[in-house]
């Protein structure tokens, strides 16, 4: 696995911005190394987090539950669901879509959706107010 800083175009935001790429076992993963410093900054005071490589992106796991994910220039929020209606309301973001089924609870909001500090801090509070009362993952029993 290698780890490479890039800068590119965003011509959404009509800047460049720097991606982080992780490339490993021919899978390729960008984020948005800002987008997950804020992140990081956020949760800094959370006890048991840990970052983990998925969805083509960065994963926060709080208390061994994912909490919320950095891809490319996007978020991607795990609340209750009847928040992520509201929020779907709202605009800027869209739902998690896996193998042709919408997921309950998840979304991607994209760069206007958190562009302002209120807006982020209140989408990761919902995303620790979820996490309390969200159900861990099964692991994966060793093959």
């Amino acid at each position: 696995m290698f780890f490479k800083n890039l800068t590119r175009y965003s011509n959404k935001t009509r800047n460049w911005n720097r991606i982080a790429l992780i490339i490993n076992y021919n899978q390729i993963m960008a984020f948005s190394e800002q987008l997950a410093n804020k992140v990081r900054e956020v949760l800094i005071n959370q006890k048991d987090i840990t970052e983990k490589e998925m969805f083509q992106g960065l994963c926060f796991m709080v208390n061994g539950k994912m909490c919320v994910c950095v891809r490319d220039q996007e978020l991607m929020c795990r609340i209750a669901p009847e928040k992520a209606e509201n929020e779907l309301e709202k605009g800027n973001c869209r739902p998690m879509i896996h193998n042709g089924n919408t997921m309950k609870g998840y979304i991607f909001v994209d760069e206007n959706g958190y562009r302002n500090s209120n807006d982020f801090k209140r989408l990761i509070d919902l995303c620790l107010d979820f996490n309390k009362i969200a159900k861990a993952s099964k692991r994966k029993k060793p093959s």
